[in-house]
């Protein structure tokens, strides 16, 4: 099914004095018409760092405030405009029996890699105090994994060696002329640009939550070189009044993506979607970028978008020709009161041609609505939205943990890769699989010559009685998926760590591969706000194209005993059959 519903146009002319923005009214099929609005992003600051080992010893981090456990919630959610939601339980994907397929000969043994990352007792040693949700993010280069929380980021090689200790986000941009970006605030992302031997690392900031007239930021971070503890270009664009909330970033040949759920000081609520000038970027230079909001106030745009879009993460040495579109995808589930009538993928092309300085034109089209397979995202929590999934031990269901399934967006990442005759693309989402049983539903999207359709879903939930969820999916060269995930029931899985995966011959909408065990947990979480990380990252080793590198939060019994958000990190790699150690990508 190919609706081109809306489009957005721009040019952007730019001058020492004057920008002039051109753009149309974004239209739908339907026949309704609303007035685009201007997504008001620019660069204000710019400049390198001392190399990041020098910021890290000599950073101080300020307490935090902290409630009666002893914890810091960051970022107190928003809700944007919603209405009555429901459930079923009923995900006509559903994979209800683990695969069974296991290691070839010559195959190595999983996981590879499995150590530890960075904890909340990390977070009390920087800043006297621990924080919940730690949404655990990282990236793979050729010799380190970097890894960010909530409130820090660390480095270490890929054997597990610590090479930098975890140290505060802030310190990053210390002495940065955006004092904003010095702040923990989080939400951060790091990506590898495996095209330009670079780390972005990022985070936004939560100043103007106490005003109604001071600017946000997304502060970005990018190497100079391909060694993560040296120095960095720093910039700062701002989304000036709009929070610029749960950010997530894209990575193309010629642009780095943005995109975010934004709250403005007076009910303003919309999706921000944005480009940055990746050329100018690498080499410090001012960096121009367009952006555009996409209104959720607005009925007939809100089932569109719902909580937000990800953004193309390009995986792979084959690259996209320039000026090819970029895909955007979100996803709609007709109960989760959005006002969206069937279950899809919304599917939008970004087109950005950095043309001579100061020209940039650009689109933003819905490309397609995708029908899927009818899946339930409103999981049966009480007595809050978050308070859903049980623990061992755990009779209070205030503390039960929070599925995130009601936020109607698709997880990180959107792996994209390029093949010789089509694109593909996956990405996830947690859902209610069977009734009160969390599974995670993945896509395989494909495009050919322009047109998107849907290659293959499923929703992995064997019937065990174990909950997965807050996954990450990703796609190896040889078009293998993998999918790492969150495990717990009420009985005896407390909050651990797994994978599956599945071969690409393999029937489809299956994960054929038997589950493995990153790490197991022995503690639960016992604090009463039930967050869990909003997301987790699985990514591809550069160096083989095969490996995936998977990070995500778990609990022990010390971890427990230390504090009520006693959340563990643990970074783990596998590969799947058929890749092997002697393999390098191509």
């Amino acid at each position: 099914m190919k609706v081109q519903i809306c489009a957005l146009t721009r040019t952007l002319v730019q001058s020492a004095a004057i920008t002039v923005l051109i753009l149309p009214q974004l239209a739908f099929a339907q026949g309704s018409k609303v007035q685009g609005r201007d997504a008001p992003i620019k660069q204000v600051a710019r400049d390198v760092s001392a190399p990041l080992k020098n910021l890290a010893t000599a950073a101080t981090a300020a307490a935090l405030t902290t409630d009666a456990y002893g914890v810091a919630e960051v970022r107190v959610e928003r809700d944007g405009p919603e209405g009555p939601k429901h459930g079923t339980g009923v995900d006509r994907a559903q994979q209800s029996a683990a695969g069974t397929a296991t290691l070839i000969p010559g195959d190595p043994a999983p996981p590879l890699a499995n150590f530890e990352g960075i904890s909340n007792n990390d977070n009390f040693n920087i800043f006297g105090g621990r924080v919940n949700p730690p949404d655990p993010v990282g990236a793979v280069g050729p010799n380190h994994y970097v890894e960010m929380v909530n409130l820090a980021f660390a480095v270490y090689s890929k054997t597990g060696a610590v090479l930098l200790p975890p140290t505060d986000i802030g310190a990053l941009w210390a002495g940065f002329a955006i004092d904003d970006c010095t702040d923990p605030s989080g939400d951060p992302i790091v990506v590898y640009d495996h095209l330009s031997n670079r780390w972005i690392l990022s985070q936004f900031t939560t100043r103007g939550l106490s005003s109604t007239t001071e600017p946000f930021y997304n502060c970005v971070a990018i190497s100079v070189t391909g060694d993560p503890t040296g120095a960095y270009y720093r910039y700062a664009f701002t989304t000036g009044v709009n929070f610029p909330d749960y950010p997530k970033y894209g990575l193309w040949t010629d642009t780095y993506v943005i995109t975010t759920r934004e709250f403005g000081p007076f009910g303003e609520y919309g999706i921000g979607v944005y480009a940055l000038e990746k050329k100018a970027m690498l080499k410090g230079l001012p960096a121009r970028a367009v952006g555009y909001f996409l209104d959720g106030n607005n009925p007939a745009i809100l089932p569109l978008v719902g909580d937000g879009l990800l953004p193309a993460y390009l995986d792979g040495k084959a690259a996209p020709k320039g000026g090819t579109p970029i895909p955007i995808v979100g996803t709609q589930d007709d109960g989760a009161g959005y006002g969206a009538t069937f279950d899809a993928l919304n599917i939008f092309d970004l087109t950005v041609r950095w043309l001579d300085n100061p020209q940039v034109q650009s689109s933003l089209v819905l490309k397609t609505q995708l029908p899927v397979d009818s899946f339930d995202s409103i999981f049966p929590c009480a007595p809050t939205s978050r308070d859903c999934l049980p623990q061992p031990g755990i009779t209070n269901p205030n503390q039960y943990l929070d599925i995130l399934s009601y936020r109607q967006r698709p997880t990180w990442r959107l792996a994209f890769r390029k093949f010789p005759t089509y694109d593909a693309l996956v990405t996830a989402q947690s859902v209610e699989a069977a009734p009160a049983q969390a599974g995670m539903r993945w896509y395989e999207i494909r495009r050919r010559a322009g047109a998107y359709s849907v290659y293959q879903q499923g929703t992995y939930a064997p019937a065990d009685g174990v909950h997965r969820w807050m996954g990450s999916v990703a796609m190896d060269r040889f078009g293998n998926i993998g999918l790492g995930y969150s495990v717990v029931n009420g009985v005896d899985v407390y909050p651990g760590i797994r994978y599956t995966g599945r071969a690409a011959g393999d029937p489809l909408g299956q994960m054929t591969i038997a589950e493995m065990t990153i790490i197991d947990g022995s503690g639960v979480q016992t604090t009463t706000n039930s967050r869990w990380g909003d997301y987790s990252s699985l990514n591809i080793d550069p160096v083989d194209d095969c490996s995936f590198w998977y990070v995500n939060e778990y609990y022990t019994a010390a971890g427990q005993a230390s504090s009520a958000a006693g959340w563990q990190t643990r970074i783990a790699s596998f590969r799947l059959p058929g890749c092997r150690a002697t393999d390098v990508a191509p």
